[in-house]
């Protein structure tokens, strides 16, 4: 027989955290515990085409970043992209005289905060987005290949390194407005560091120009009371190591990686993230015997060492039957001997 359903006595929110902590949550935390936010008021929102928050949004997608680079709505992907081939950029020592960083001081947060205050209502984990990180930015100024090449190139890094600290401390100063209007608990910082088949540079390479920027970033949330989540796309377990110097406390990755290997070997140090087993190709069992038995399958590698290297759930639909049966699933092998 399958689980009973089990009464929480912690919300989503507090859930989220104790597992953080390896405090004894209930539950495996999952996605759909937690609520993304992506406020308007963010230019990158809109050109990137993620406008989520309290309003209903009409208006356009695509369009003008925070540095007026353009990026153009593809609808097939769902997202946007900066138009190869005119970079901002010919060389990344112009980047003094040509990135102009906005002045946020002007924008209207009172307004934004107040139109965000319902949205943001909510005993789940709140997690506010941001779009373009150290390597992503860096392709939007020079495209994707200069931007790898500077990445490695002796007489580029300087130049690069620069504004990398120059993006650091704009990004602190935009974190303190969000931590400042919003009732927000994580961020989600965008920055694709590999491909498909491998990373796009090697752990030498991100240990030298990413680490020690990502690492102020990371410390600067920390300092808000924030969690900070990694959206990096890419087969990028041998980056993991770098992660985790920078302090980054929790890390998705798509299914391309191998979590039970990465769980065994990091999942004392940072919280990753496990995609569950339902896809087109495999539905949803209809029973809910069945449906008990592929979760409870799915979490078995997993059970022997839980409570030491904890999870989250990704992927998960807006399905209520699938949401519950990892709930109690998960419950099960939480409090049992």
């Amino acid at each position: 027989m399958f689980p009973n359903n089990f009464e929480p006595t912690i919300t989503p929110r507090e859930n989220y955290l104790r597992t953080l902590r390896h405090q004894n949550p209930q539950w495996i935390p999952m996605k759909s515990d937690s609520i993304n936010f992506s406020p308007r008021i963010y230019p990158d929102n809109v050109a990137r085409a993620f406008v989520i928050d309290g309003q209903p949004y009409d208006g356009p997608v695509g369009g003008p970043d925070i540095f007026g680079i353009q990026w153009k709505y593809i609808p097939v992907a769902g997202g946007s992209m900066v138009e190869p081939g005119k970079p901002f950029l010919e060389d990344i020592s112009q980047w003094k005289e040509k990135v102009v960083f906005p002045d946020i001081d002007q924008w209207d947060w009172e307004k934004s905060a107040e139109e965000n205050r319902e949205f943001l209502n909510t005993d789940k984990l709140v997690t506010i987005w941001i779009f373009n990180g150290m390597f992503e930015r860096l392709i939007s100024f020079l495209d994707f290949e200069a931007a790898a090449v500077a990445l490695i190139d002796e007489d580029q890094q300087e130049d690069v390194k620069e504004l990398f600290q120059a993006l650091v401390d704009f990004y602190k100063k935009l974190l303190d407005k969000f931590a400042a209007c919003y009732h927000i608990d994580a961020v989600f910082f965008h920055d694709d560091w590999g491909s498909q088949r491998a990373p796009f540079f090697s752990l030498d390479t991100c240990r030298e120009m990413l680490v020690p920027y990502m690492k102020q970033i990371v410390d600067h949330c920390h300092s808000l009371g924030l969690l900070f989540d990694f959206h990096c796309c890419g087969k990028n377990e041998s980056l993991v190591p770098a992660m985790i110097e920078c302090g980054m406390d929790m890390w998705g990755g798509q299914p391309i990686n191998d979590k039970q290997k990465l769980v065994a070997a990091y999942g004392d140090q940072i919280l990753l993230g496990a995609h569950d087993p339902f896809t087109p190709a495999h539905p949803v069992p209809e029973d809910d015997e069945e449906l008990y038995r592929q979760v409870e399958e799915f979490l078995a590698p997993y059970a022997a060492s839980i409570r030491e290297k904890p999870l989250f759930i990704m992927n998960l639909r807006p399905n209520d039957r699938v949401i519950q049966a990892f709930r109690n699933c998960s419950h099960k092998l939480l409090t049992q001997d």
